[in-house]
């Protein structure tokens, strides 16, 4: 398993035009640097569903914080996660870690509002 860095595009008045990362693989976890203000669009072409993890590390009071887990439908799946609190989602280095169940047909856009 590999940690791969994903590029956090930034929101312009004018608007973007968000750069898609495809060729992703559900043996790789990525990272996304996170400072309370970034989505993440994950689209999916592809006939298998996909489930998005995003690790929590934190803990409350000494607990756990269940991962949270999203569905992006297959074929037609359009999904906007986020933003993430840092205190829940963010790691020692101040990233987000997300991992996908299925790859096939999945690109994703990292956006800070």
């Amino acid at each position: 398993m590999s940690d791969v860095a994903l590029t956090v595009q930034t929101l312009a008045p004018t608007g973007i035009t968000p750069s898609y990362t495809g060729s992703l693989s559900a043996a790789n976890e990525y990272q996304v640097r996170n400072d309370g203000n970034v989505f993440l669009h994950v689209k999916k072409s592809a006939a298998v569903d996909c489930t998005v993890t995003i690790d929590t590390p934190g803990t409350v009071g000494g607990h756990a914080i269940a991962q949270l887990t999203v569905t992006v439908v297959a074929t037609t799946g359009d999904k906007m996660i986020g933003p993430f609190a840092p205190s829940i989602y963010n790691d020692a280095s101040g990233d987000v870690t997300v991992s996908f169940s299925d790859v096939d047909g999945l690109t994703i856009a990292a956006v800070r509002l």
